[in-house]
């Protein structure tokens, strides 16, 4: 089975930059979040981004992007744990002006399943969610990484 995963194609428009018109670092964000939101919908994850808060947020800035240029993220689920989820990201640069293509920032982050705002706990995943990418829902894997290792 292959890894979710899912890719988001956008440009750089002038609200993602700052006065010199070279995207902001919070856009970054943005992007990954929006190719987060094509992998839910791809997995057909109803109702995830208001129960998923991000608790881990973690970036490396490779190049610049400016205003006018198209990009392109892929975000890819890298661990489903019983209540969190860890996502990797690629924000690539198009080829434009006889530049190649080129990684402007990679990073990681991870959101935590808190399906009731007044207790603000975390809870495992929904089954059909688990299920649907591409974890058993059986015991082990609900464990946690240090659990699973221990049997």
């Amino acid at each position: 089975m292959s890894v979710p995963h899912a890719v988001h194609r956008t440009r750089v428009e002038w609200i993602d930059t700052d006065a010199a018109g070279i995207y902001h670092n919070t856009t970054v964000v943005r992007f990954a979040e929006a190719a987060e939101a094509e992998l839910m919908r791809a997995y057909d994850i109803p109702g995830y981004f208001p129960v998923a808060p991000r608790v881990r947020y973690e970036v490396e800035f490779e190049a610049s992007i400016r205003f006018g240029e198209e990009v392109e993220t892929r975000v890819e689920l890298i661990r489903l744990g019983r209540s969190s989820m860890t996502f990797g990201f690629e924000v690539w640069r198009a080829a434009s002006g006889g530049g190649p293509r080129r990684r402007a920032a990679r990073g990681s982050y991870v959101t935590v399943h808190v399906p009731d705002k007044e207790t603000g706990g975390s809870a495992p995943w929904p089954t059909a969610w688990r299920a649907a990418l591409g974890g058993t829902g059986t015991a082990a894997d609900l464990a946690e990484p240090d659990a699973r290792a221990a049997h």
